[in-house]
């Protein structure tokens, strides 16, 4: 059996470092730093989804620098470990808007029709 072959909370941190390609990075800090972004954007999330008001650029502008330090099929892998269920229609939304969302990922999950109208406006 593989390392990563199922990702879980035992081996999550070993494969973000594994997958971690931030060039600038000068100390274990700076990788914590970024592996948070992963909290703030779930908790942005959470937040559309009780009905809240979001601050949308904010996590256009967290996605992408996630994206920017992670490998794109990892940080995919990544994102939807930490997310429940109910939150992967925004971020399917906001990873098309981005175009960081191969074809094949996710096809199951339908687009938020809000957040999709936010973001014809940006």
């Amino acid at each position: 059996m593989k390392l990563f072959e199922t990702l879980d909370q035992s081996n999550f941190e070993l494969f973000a470092i594994n997958h971690y390609r931030n060039h600038k990075c000068l100390n274990v800090e700076d990788f914590y730093e970024d592996l948070a972004l992963f909290k703030y954007v779930l908790r942005i999330l959470r937040k559309e989804k009780s009905g809240q008001d979001i601050n949308l650029r904010l996590l256009l502008n967290h996605l992408t620098v996630l994206y920017n330090v992670f490998e794109i099929k990892a940080a995919n892998r990544m994102i939807r470990f930490r997310l429940e269920d109910e939150l992967h229609q925004t971020l399917k939304t906001c990873l098309i808007y981005l175009n960081l969302l191969p074809e094949n990922e996710m096809q199951l999950v339908s687009i938020n029709p809000k957040i999709a109208k936010q973001l014809e406006s940006i």
